[in-house]
């Protein structure tokens, strides 16, 4: 399986009244990234509230967004769990799904006993449980605290259905090193768009991209750029990829990236408790990151002279 190439990691939207999820208007969006060269998309990630949802919503979103990709494109799912069990029954519902593979983040809630020994035992078993290939997903620091450290990656990176990793560390030493350590064994996915273009620049060959949820089409550039040789054009769409990344991803979270998504007219809405909606006092501040960005006039902003 090849990973190249800029993946869109889905939020999940809700109906506003009963708090389901809404299927119709994750398939409007998916439709929409999708008018972008990605690669394919990736549900039930971080960004997509992926702990917050039930297993059979996962099965039944997995379903409904199938035959939106083409051929070409991949559709990944986020199957991680604090058991090994259930990241391997979630496994299997999805990929009977229809999921191309799946992304798995560690289990986080007993942090200490989360050795290396722990997490080399818990995704072989997963990758040797799957049917389609697995993701290693390294979790932001601040959300999980546990590290995919080198040298347990680069074991994992010779399990035959262990296919790549998501480093979301926004470190560029981290994914350097991990570079290092799957060379020869499975691909490296930059998780930040800040550093984009520096992940290519080290051997990364593409990334898992909240960002790309705003700026499909420049981060799908980027990456061809990079691959065509045109460094200066690379550079100039990675000057203006990185500042959004930095305010909305970085900044206002998930709350940020589904108020994003209702100034543009897609199906943002709420996230689902105990997430909380953004706050008023964060609204200048979204309307500001995307007007810079040039994705939408700021409605705040004094009219030029």
């Amino acid at each position: 399986m090849e990973l190249n190439g800029v993946f869109a990691p889905a939020t999940t939207p809700f109906d506003p009244v009963t708090g389901e999820v809404d299927v119709i208007g994750m398939r409007a969006n998916v439709r929409r990234w999708l008018r972008a060269p990605l690669a394919g998309v990736v549900l039930f990630g971080s960004t997509g509230e992926g702990v917050l949802l039930d297993e059979d919503e996962k099965v039944r979103l997995t379903a409904a967004t199938r035959d939106l990709l083409d051929s070409g494109q991949l559709l990944l799912a986020g199957t991680g769990a604090e058991s090994t069990r259930a990241a391997i029954r979630q496994t299997r519902a999805v990929a009977e799904a229809g999921a191309d593979a799946v992304l798995v983040q560690p289990p986080s809630f007993y942090k200490p006993l989360m050795t290396p020994a722990a997490l080399r035992d818990h995704y072989r078993a997963v990758a040797d449980a799957s049917p389609v290939p697995v993701i290693l997903y390294q979790v932001p620091p601040r959300f999980s605290g546990v590290e995919l450290e080198p040298g347990l990656v680069h074991e994992l990176a010779r399990h035959p259905n262990i296919t790549g990793i998501k480093d979301s560390s926004g470190d560029q030493r981290t994914l350097g090193n991990l570079v290092d350590a799957c060379r020869g064994g499975c691909d490296v996915l930059a998780g930040s768009g800040a550093i984009l273009y520096a992940a290519l620049e080290m051997g990364a060959v593409g990334g898992i991209l909240a960002v790309a949820l705003l700026m499909p089409e420049e981060c799908a550039e980027l990456c061809r750029a990079f691959a065509e040789e045109r460094f200066a054009d690379a550079g100039r769409l990675q000057e203006r990829i990185a500042p959004l990344h930095k305010v909305v991803v970085g900044e206002l979270g998930i709350p940020g990236m589904k108020a994003a998504l209702d100034a543009l007219g897609m199906q943002g809405g709420e996230p689902r408790s105990p997430i909380q909606a953004l706050r008023n006092r964060d609204g200048g501040k979204l309307a500001d990151a995307l007007a810079i960005a040039g994705i939408l006039p700021n409605p705040i902003a004094a009219p030029a002279a």
